[in-house]
């Protein structure tokens, strides 16, 4: 554990983030599961949308993001 102040509060924010992006890693892998299950265009939409997202967060990198929406689009 830190002992600095900035430290502490540096794990926490650390903690915060980690929480927020797991979430919303799990959103959009639960939307890909499902666009994938029902290949309607709707679904596929709200995953790509989802997938945009998560590359701009930093969760995804570019490449990845471009690769999932380019396999969702053949489907």
């Amino acid at each position: 554990m830190p002992v600095i102040k900035s430290a502490k509060k540096k794990l926490r924010q650390d903690r915060k983030r980690k929480q927020r992006n797991d979430a919303f890693y799990s959103h959009v892998k639960k939307l890909l599961k499902q666009a994938r299950k029902s290949r309607s265009k709707e679904s596929a939409r709200k995953a790509t949308q989802a997938v945009d997202k998560a590359a701009k967060r930093g969760l995804l990198h570019k490449n990845k993001a471009a690769r999932i929406k380019s396999s969702l689009v053949k489907k």
